[in-house]
């Protein structure tokens, strides 16, 4: 028999809130509609939820890691207020054209597996749910289950490369979220 997942990864940007490009500002969050209640029904089954997002405005010098912080922690707010909570946050603040390539960036796995280990998770039973596909890639790469979801960002370069690489499908995040538990 299956299990829940040993937590679920969550890109940010497009998938828990909109997405407005370089948001630099606490007064430029947004929460996706119904998005909060779906980080919520992760916490009552008592799984992880882990945001992993790319936040390359840092290294373009449009918003400063503390503006990032500031973003983080109403962005935090806003979930606690509707009573779901984010167990832990990694970015990673380059872009390969202006700091050089790393390994944190999406879709590279620095940030997943450090969040692995930081929980002593099990790689083959995580989930990873965003609107890209660098954000479910992971799946392949490290374990797990992939959900790619739609936003106004996800291309159908995206939906092309989800499909090649057998990642599933869901219209939201709440989606997303029914999928992983009705199939543990």
């Amino acid at each position: 028999m299956k299990r829940i997942p040993d937590a679920v990864f969550l890109d940010r940007d497009g998938t828990v809130m909109e997405d407005a490009h370089y948001i630099k500002s606490p007064s430029q969050v947004r929460l996706i509609p119904g998005a909060a209640a779906a980080v919520k029904r992760i916490n009552d089954a008592k799984v992880p939820a882990i945001v992993v997002t790319n936040q390359s405005g840092i290294a373009r010098g449009i918003f400063t890691v503390d503006d990032y912080e500031a973003v983080r922690r109403h962005f935090e707010s806003l979930l606690e207020a509707e009573g779901a909570h984010i167990d832990a946050s990694y970015y990673c603040p380059h872009h390969p054209s202006i700091t050089g390539s790393c390994n944190c960036r999406k879709p590279a796995t620095d940030m997943f597996e450090t969040a692995i280990r930081d929980f002593s998770l099990d790689p083959k039973n995580v989930a990873y749910v965003g609107d890209r596909w660098r954000d479910v890639i992971a799946s392949k790469k490290i374990g797990g289950r992939g959900i790619l979801i739609s936003s106004h960002m996800t291309t159908d370069e995206d939906r092309r490369k989800a499909q090649e690489d057998g990642i599933e499908t869901a219209a939201s995040l709440g989606d997303a979220v029914e999928m992983l538990f009705r199939s543990y």
